[in-house]
């Protein structure tokens, strides 16, 4: 089980980075298909809201959760 205390930190190297892209590049899912369902299905929140849209903009300062792990975007 994960620790919710071990939170992910993804260091941003441009001004943001699109929701989809980032569970993918974690490998939190095996195919953007995966992402689509997952974030279509509810199961993705940022910043302690459910975010429906795939292609949302995360900037430093963003925190998602998904399948109880957290990533802090920085």
């Amino acid at each position: 089980m994960s620790n919710s205390n071990d939170a992910i930190e993804f260091q941003l190297s441009s001004e943001y980075i699109e929701l989809i892209k980032l569970l993918k590049l974690l490998n939190l899912v095996e195919s953007g298909a995966d992402a689509k369902l997952a974030i279509e299905a509810g199961e993705v929140t940022c910043n302690g809201t459910v975010e429906l849209r795939k292609r949302k903009k995360l900037i430093s300062g963003d925190v998602v959760s998904f399948d109880d792990q957290e990533i802090k975007i920085l």
